[in-house]
């Protein structure tokens, strides 16, 4: 099967950490043939360092004139939906970082969008495809828990300024943005990936820290406001006597707690989202904790590249995606819907669903 082209759209911190040193595993299936970032030096000096024959820092540019078949989106997310539509109506199929847009409104514009024009899109965050969440589906399939009618989620985004961060932090906490939509999607979107779709959401959400002060790196001295509030606490009701409680925010420096727990009649599972190289706990009743190293291809931290890999193989294979734009807008929903229900004080229905993943 021919290799496929890939344009990366955006060169900052997650891309040169995370998706570029990955790339070359999948090397037999994909050619990286354009980088773009909105920084010349940035641009070139990814293009140079891993054999990349064209960069830009206009993406409009790079989309008309780049031959690839497929568009990683990895710029902030307050761009996701232009940038995104953008990519799409220049016919290439779309990976797009998370969340997919800000609202619902414009997630659905850009599903309406994919569909009109035939075109494959894979919406991050690939937590359901990462080892250890692969695994914990498993053992629920199995039955080794027994039925799941408690759970937590945790997706803390660090207590700002982040010490050593290369960025202009900015848009983390522009409008937009904030933890609930760069954080809190993880156990969000593993939540409703293995219990199905919630029904009801009700939560707090206060805000304790209105700006700060970057101190080292480039934007050393910048002053940054928080514009969205940083302190989320999500309660969710999946129907027949199923609840889960998800924490997100900027005002937790670190916790112990896991970043996924599922507890069962018969036992426990808990599960590092983000890290490959974390064991899985697992109870079972009557036992003591296992802790079981689950086979990962990345030597640590979250293998976010795999939702490139899945895309790749959606388009091959003509096969719909589990990273689909439906789960995005369904979490999508359950983050604005607890927004309003934190304003109004009452538990809100969910009205959109998807279908549960299921197998190994």
């Amino acid at each position: 099967m021919m290799k496929l082209k890939l344009a990366l759209l955006g060169c900052g911190d997650v891309a040169v950490r995370d998706y570029l040193p990955e790339l070359p595993r999948f090397a037999d299936r994909l050619d990286l043939v354009a980088v773009c970032s909105r920084t010349e030096n940035r641009a070139r000096a990814v293009a140079e360092q891993y054999g990349v024959r064209s960069w830009y820092t206009d993406y409009t540019r790079m989309l008309v004139e780049s031959d690839a078949d497929l568009v990683a989106n990895l710029t902030p997310i307050q761009v996701h939906m232009e940038t995104t539509l953008a990519a799409l109506r220049a016919g290439k199929h779309v990976y797009s970082e998370k969340p997919v847009a800000s609202t619902v409104r414009d997630a659905r514009t850009i599903q309406e969008e994919a569909r009109r024009l035939g075109l494959v899109l894979v919406c991050a965050p690939c937590v359901l495809l990462f080892p250890q969440v692969r695994y914990a589906r498993a053992l629920l399939a199995e039955g080794v828990i027994g039925p799941v009618h408690s759970a937590h989620g945790q997706g803390q985004m660090g207590v700002p300024p982040w010490s050593g961060y290369p960025s202009d932090p900015s848009p983390f906490f522009a409008a937009g943005g904030g933890p609930a939509l760069d954080m809190g999607v993880y156990p969000l979107h593993a939540l409703t990936g293995l219990l199905g779709p919630a029904k009801r959401v009700t939560a707090m959400i206060a805000q304790v820290q209105h700006n700060f002060t970057v101190h080292d790196g480039p934007w050393a001295g910048k002053q940054v406001p928080i514009e969205v509030a940083d302190n989320w606490h999500i309660t969710l009701d999946f129907g027949d006597g199923t609840l889960a409680s998800v924490e997100s925010g900027n005002c937790v420096q670190a916790t112990r707690a896991p970043q996924l727990e599922l507890c069962g009649l018969r036992g426990t599972i808990a599960v590092n989202l983000l890290d490959v190289a974390v064991p899985v706990e697992v109870l079972r009743a009557g036992g003591d904790w296992e802790h079981v190293e689950v086979a990962h291809a990345r030597q640590g931290g979250p293998d976010h590249v795999l939702g490139i890999s899945h895309l790749i193989d959606c388009v091959q294979q003509r096969i719909p995606p589990v990273l689909s734009i439906e789960h995005a807008i369904h979490v999508l929903e359950i983050i604005e819907k607890a927004l309003l229900s934190s304003r109004e004080g009452r538990t809100l229905e969910i009205a959109s669903t998807i279908n549960r993943v299921k197998g190994g």
